[in-house]
């Protein structure tokens, strides 16, 4: 099986690390040397986020 592609744009995915304050890391290492916990508050971040868009295109 093959690996899945990503939903989230590499920009967009930056983004939140400047955000979350884990950037350099991912300079330094790129994604794969980012903790589970970062990588998880990422995905919440990104999700509240879409959440306030569908809430803001409804209104």
């Amino acid at each position: 099986m093959g690996r899945r592609r990503g939903v989230m744009s590499e920009g967009f995915k930056e983004e939140l690390a400047k955000e979350l304050g884990f950037y350099d890391v991912v300079q330094r290492e790129g994604w794969g040397g980012i903790k589970a916990r970062d990588a998880g508050n990422m995905v919440k971040r990104a999700i509240e986020l879409a959440e306030q868009q569908l809430m803001n295109q409804k209104q």
